[in-house]
C-alpha cells in the first residue's frame, strides 16, 4: 500500500468543506456539523490500478498557529477550498498557500485548488475562470463541484493529489538516490586516491 497524507485545508468556513470530505468519503450530503471539530479520516481507493491509503485531515479551520503549522508539516499533499458563493473565502486561498510555502520550504507544496458550492451559479461570487487562473498561477489542478449535490470530479480530485503526490515522491526518491550514489563514488574515490597516493 502506498499512504498518502492529505490536508483538507479550509479557507474561512469549514462547515460546507467538511461536507465534501464526507461527500467523497461516504457519497452522502449531510448537513449538520460541529465546524470546530478537526477529523482524520482513512480512505483506500484503487487510482490507476494501485491501491493507496489515504489519511485525510480536515483542519476544521479553527486551529491556532503552532497546530496550523504542525498540520502543514504533517501533510504529504493539501487541498484548499473556497466558496465560489463568497469572495472572501477565495481572497483568502493565496494566505493559505503563502503560508504553506513558508512552512515548507525549500519544498515545493502539492495541492489542488477546489471552488465549492457549483450548485449555487445564482450567487456565484468567484468566477470559474478566476479559479482556473489562480490554480495555474499555483501550479496546481482545479476542479469546482458541489457537495451538496455531488456534481463535478470530487473523486477525481482527490485522486489527482494522489497521482501528484506520488510523482513528486518518485522523483524525489530518484534525486536521493542519485545524490548517494555520487557520495559513495566520491568517497570511493577519495580512499583509491589516498591508498595510490
Amino acid at each position: 500500500y502506498i499512504c498518502e497524507q492529505i490536508i483538507f485545508m479550509n479557507s474561512l468556513y469549514s462547515l460546507y468543506y467538511s461536507s465534501l470530505v464526507v461527500r467523497f468519503l461516504t457519497k452522502r450530503f449531510i448537513w449538520e456539523y460541529d465546524p470546530t471539530l478537526e477529523s482524520t479520516y482513512r480512505h483506500q481507493a484503487n487510482i490507476d490500478d494501485e491501491v493507496v491509503s489515504m489519511e485525510i485531515l480536515d483542519t476544521a479551520g479553527q486551529e491556532d498557529t503552532q497546530q496550523k503549522e504542525g498540520h502543514m508539516r504533517w501533510g504529504d499533499g493539501f487541498v484548499i477550498v473556497y466558496d465560489i458563493t463568497d469572495r472572501g473565502s477565495f481572497d483568502e486561498v493565496v494566505l493559505l498557500k503563502n503560508l504553506l510555502d513558508e512552512i515548507r520550504k525549500p519544498k515545493n507544496v502539492t495541492l489542488i485548488l477546489v471552488g465549492n458550492k457549483a450548485d449555487l451559479e445564482h450567487s456565484r461570487q468567484v468566477s470559474t475562470e478566476e479559479g482556473e487562473k489562480l490554480a495555474t498561477e499555483m501550479a496546481c489542478a482545479f476542479y469546482e463541484c458541489s457537495a451538496c449535490t455531488g456534481e463535478g470530479c470530487i473523486a477525481e480530485a482527490f485522486y489527482e493529489l494522489c497521482r501528484e503526490v506520488r510523482r513528486r515522491k518518485m522523483v524525489q526518491g530518484k534525486t536521493r538516490r542519485r545524490s548517494s550514489t555520487t557520495h559513495v563514488k566520491q568517497a570511493i574515490n577519495k580512499m583509491l586516491t589516498k591508498i595510490s597516493s
